[in-house]
């Protein structure tokens, strides 16, 4: 009996034991909670950019980690050319387009989106940094791009033919702005043989040619050293010239996009990102002025038009008439030429030449490395 009552004491400790031990271990893990490992942020939503390399360059793909950092969305930049973002946003292929001019009131496809201003940009004319010519008058812009001033000797250069570059794709930012300003009209026609498919490329042609001259932005070129920015009417272009409106060439940057797009609550709210204090910091970096720091520069913009009326005459139809016939421009950028014929008149005949062109360059591309890596092997 005694043995008994000891054997239910023991068992009656030890259970008692175990309940007060879990009793403090679930005291003790209540306290103490498990730390959760901190998960990354993934963003909502990816917005689609797409558009010329000058807006890509000038403040978007700055903006691509920063957006991110304030946990804002994804931002994927695609860049190529004007017409192909705002193509791209109509067929919903992308949310935004990134573009260095307004709106083309004749494209009716253009009408129905909205465009929406970021910054100013200068639109700057580029020489080889051995070019002695520094300066250009708008006079002289005028009458270079309609083929009447060929030679850098009477610019008071060397006795050189011009290299005149431009960019290929139809209706460019770069290009419509600058001859909307000098010939009232984007889409004229100038003397440039020499065609590339967007001003980065164009800037590498100058930095080779000691002879050759284009049109950049200020956003794009200022860091490059390939390349001597040069000044309009002796007048430089900076962000304070821009502001002032004293530089004549600068145009607005644009951010486009459809009133009605599937995602139009992440790209307003870009939009919104875009007028931020970081967003104007990253511009100014580039040399921009962002559109609201830009004052009543639009307001007084009849002075700057009315400045460079002074210093040319509208284009009349004697002087399209008069201007000189170039070689045919495919055999300077066979790809590129195809690429603006295609969308112009995809079965002209023109069109099929420049197929052809392209064939043919390729094949004698083709033809060279063969040869070179024929040269380069070792002989027995």
């Amino acid at each position: 009996m005694h043995v008994f009552r000891l054997q239910s004491l023991f068992t009656f400790l030890v259970a008692t034991t175990l309940v007060i031990a879990g009793s403090a271990l679930a005291q003790g893990s209540a306290a103490r909670p498990v730390a959760k490992k901190p998960t990354a942020f993934v963003p909502a939503t990816t917005i689609v950019w797409r558009g010329d390399i000058v807006s890509a360059r000038g403040f978007t793909n700055d903006l691509v980690n920063e957006f991110r950092k304030e946990k804002r969305g994804l931002l994927t930049v695609q860049t190529f050319s004007t017409i192909s973002g705002i193509d791209g946003v109509r067929a919903g292929t992308a949310d935004i387009a990134g573009v260095a001019r307004p709106m083309h009131e004749k494209r009716e496809e253009e009408r129905e989106l909205v465009f929406q201003p970021v910054a100013l940009d200068a639109i700057v004319p580029l020489t080889h940094p051995r070019n002695p010519v520094s300066n250009l008058t708008l006079a002289q812009l005028r009458q270079i791009y309609l083929g009447r001033i060929n030679n850098w000797k009477e610019l008071g250069g060397a006795d050189a033919a011009i290299n005149l570059y431009a960019v290929a794709a139809p209706l460019d930012g770069v290009e419509f702005s600058f001859r909307r300003l000098m010939y009232k009209r984007g889409e004229q026609k100038v003397a440039a043989p020499r065609l590339y498919l967007n001003t980065s490329k164009l800037e590498e042609a100058i930095a080779i040619d000691p002879a050759g001259l284009g049109l950049s932005t200020l956003s794009s070129s200022y860091a490059n050293k390939g390349v001597k920015l040069m000044t309009v009417e002796g007048r430089t272009a900076s962000t304070p010239t821009i502001a002032d409106g004293s530089y004549p060439l600068f145009t607005t940057l644009y951010v486009t996009h459809r009133a009605d797009a599937p995602n139009i609550a992440a790209i307003e709210d870009f939009v919104l990102f875009l007028d931020s204090p970081t967003a104007h910091a990253a511009m100014r970096r580039h040399q921009l002025v962002p559109y609201a720091e830009a004052g009543d520069i639009h307001a007084r913009d009849g002075e700057r038009l009315a400045f460079i009326d002074a210093a040319i005459v509208d284009v009349t139809p004697a002087d399209v008439a008069a201007m000189p016939r170039t070689r045919d421009p495919i055999m300077s950028a066979p790809r590129a030429t195809l690429e603006s014929r295609m969308r112009a008149a995809p079965t002209a005949e023109s069109t099929q030449a420049a197929r052809e062109n392209l064939a043919r360059a390729e094949a004698e591309k083709a033809a060279r490395e063969a040869e070179r890596a024929a040269k380069s092997k070792p002989k027995p």
